[in-house]
């Protein structure tokens, strides 16, 4: 099975230029905890609450610092065409519990998770990220 037969299509996203507001906005509006940022289609950064609260807050930016300020640019993805078991394999190993997903010419056609994996049938794929990522974080 391919990602893309599991994949979340309907991503919310969020511009490099718009502001932590907007973003933190969305992500309320949405029930998420991450955000990828796009530019003119393409991935450009990961944005988390996590992000908003350590990179933004706590370093004294307000609401209407930009979104490029505190993203991270460091985007881990999976293309629509990787096989699933592969994806579970690399997203437990990096302790993620959702990738971006991406086109071969790395336009940004949607996103897995968790819930992805544990909704689709795949029970041995769900089974290998769920251990990775119960991993406690060091």
């Amino acid at each position: 099975m391919k990602i893309a037969e599991i994949m979340t299509t309907e991503v919310a996203l969020a511009a490099p230029d718009e502001s932590l507001q907007r973003a933190a906005d969305t992500m309320l509006s949405k029930d998420v905890g991450c955000l990828p940022v796009g530019d003119k289609g393409k991935l450009v950064g990961m944005l988390t609450d996590r992000d908003i609260t350590i990179r933004g807050v706590a370093r004294g930016l307000g609401a209407d610092a930009t979104v490029s300020q505190v993203m991270n640019t460091q985007v881990r993805y999976c293309y629509q065409d990787q096989d699933v078991d592969d994806v579970a394999r690399n997203m437990a190993e990096l302790q993620v519990r959702r990738l971006p997903v991406v086109s071969r010419d790395k336009d940004l056609v949607g996103i897995v998770s968790l819930a992805d994996f544990a909704h689709s049938g795949e029970t041995r794929s769900a089974d290998q990220l769920m251990k990775g990522v119960a991993v406690p974080h060091h």
